[in-house]
């Protein structure tokens, strides 16, 4: 028996989403635009309209060509686009084949109406990907999330758009207001021909109120302003806003079962001139508990005191085991630094096991930041008053913002470097909203 494909159930679409299907048609007076900008908050209905309608646009105008599909990467635009477009393209009647490997990596094939056209998947993560998209001649280029690709691969993708009518499409939440797309493809969207439309949550007619307001509560500081309020707003001052005294918790408050039913974690940030940062993490499937703190700086007072302020991975390692405790039930998951390659594989050698942090740092805090303002991330005021300390004063590079760039200012962020580690990597996806 011949295994049906899933059908999408449509909801209602909003006046917004409804120019996103019509702009191109001849009935349009916008239709000979060189492209469409749709940018604004999270889960307000961009992906889904944009996408289908991308290839509708192309169904409808070409046959026996080639489209650019891109996301930040591969397998990130497979589950935010690729999932749902492909069920969307059943219900609406086209006939499409999505070839995995082989001479055609990685491409959907889409037939309707004695027409076929073709549409390469890439991932535009870092700079080497311009090279990926080298050698095609496109009839259009659809980018999903364009503010996390690095502005070189976007050039080369639009710039492999030569057929006659070819057209780009960009979508992304905002970022901040000196980032490379917003300055040369928003700002100057009259000049290069483009249609642009702002999102709201309130522009998705499929969400409820209950569920808007979930989301907006996952969010605070700056990524409120972009991801519910679909501002590109500049990253500056203090990073943690939201963090409170309601993250904190004393011995005393520690509930009594955790450790027999909660999962213990040791996350590290690796120094050995700067501070070396292992924190003790225990998630009881809800909330973290940061329960206590290693800390070991060269440049202390006290280090210098010691007559061996300079630790080697070994002398870390003993320390380690020390935290961690030597008896079976003390044993767990260490989460390092990457970059840490020298004290990752000494680890290694004594039996402990260990995983290489995801250093994704602007995601990482925003995933934080969301845990820290959902209550999420509760931290031992008594047992890590370093991590509470540098919590509190960890801020934006304004230096880095004024060139365009999004980092934290490298100066008391090992704690929360040891933190971000654990949530962005060891999470599921659903605890964080990714």
């Amino acid at each position: 028996m011949k295994k049906r494909r899933p059908i999408f159930k449509f909801q209602r679409f909003s006046k917004k989403q409804r120019q996103i299907f019509t702009w191109w048609a001849d009935s349009s007076p916008v239709k000979d635009a060189a492209g469409i900008i749709a940018d604004g908050a999270i889960r307000s209905g961009k992906t889904v309209s944009m996408s289908l309608s991308f290839v509708m646009w192309a169904m409808e105008r070409y046959d026996g060509q080639n489209f650019i599909m891109a996301g930040k990467t591969i397998s990130s635009f497979k589950r935010n686009v690729l999932q749902n477009l492909k069920m969307m393209l059943t219900s609406r009647g086209y006939r499409w084949t999505y070839h995995i490997s082989g001479d055609l990596p990685n491409m959907l094939e889409v037939s309707r109406k004695g027409r076929t056209n073709f549409f390469y998947v890439f991932g535009g993560k870092d700079e080497g990907s311009q090279d990926l998209v080298q050698g095609i001649t496109a009839a259009g280029a659809f980018f999903d999330e364009v503010a996390l690709m690095p502005e070189s691969f976007v050039n080369q993708a639009t710039g492999r758009c030569s057929v006659e009518g070819a057209a780009w499409w960009f979508n992304c939440n905002p970022a901040g207001p000196m980032h490379w797309f917003k300055q040369e493809w928003i700002d100057k969207r009259k000049k290069k021909k483009l249609l642009y439309l702002h999102f709201t949550m309130d522009d998705n007619l499929s969400l409820s109120e209950r569920v808007k307001e979930k989301y907006r509560e996952m969010y605070a500081g700056v990524f409120y302003l972009r991801y519910i309020k679909g501002l590109w707003a500049v990253a500056e001052g203090l990073i943690y806003t939201m963090f409170s005294d309601q993250n904190m918790y004393a011995d005393a408050d520690r509930p009594v079962a955790l450790k027999s039913t909660a999962v213990k974690t040791i996350t590290v940030d690796y120094g050995t001139t700067n501070p070396c940062v292992f924190l003790e993490i225990w998630d009881d499937g809800e909330t973290l508990w940061v329960d206590r703190e290693y800390r070991w700086d060269s440049r202390s007072e006290d280090a210098r005191r010691s007559g061996n302020p300079q630790k080697t991975d070994s002398q870390y390692a003993d320390d380690m085991e020390d935290f961690m405790g030597t008896d079976p039930e003390s044993q767990c998951m260490v989460v390092v630094d990457p970059s840490a390659a020298s004290f990752i594989a000494e680890l290694r050698s004594r039996g402990v096991y260990v995983k290489p942090a995801n250093n994704e740092v602007v995601d990482g805090i925003r995933v934080v930041g969301s845990l820290l303002g959902r209550r999420g991330i509760r931290i031992n005021r008594d047992n890590c008053k370093g991590l509470i300390g540098e919590m509190r004063s960890y801020v934006w590079d304004d230096k880095a913002a004024e060139r365009g760039e999004e980092k934290p200012v490298k100066q008391k962020d090992h704690g929360p470097d040891a933190l971000r580690y654990y949530c962005y990597t060891v999470l599921p996806k659903w605890r964080i909203g990714a």
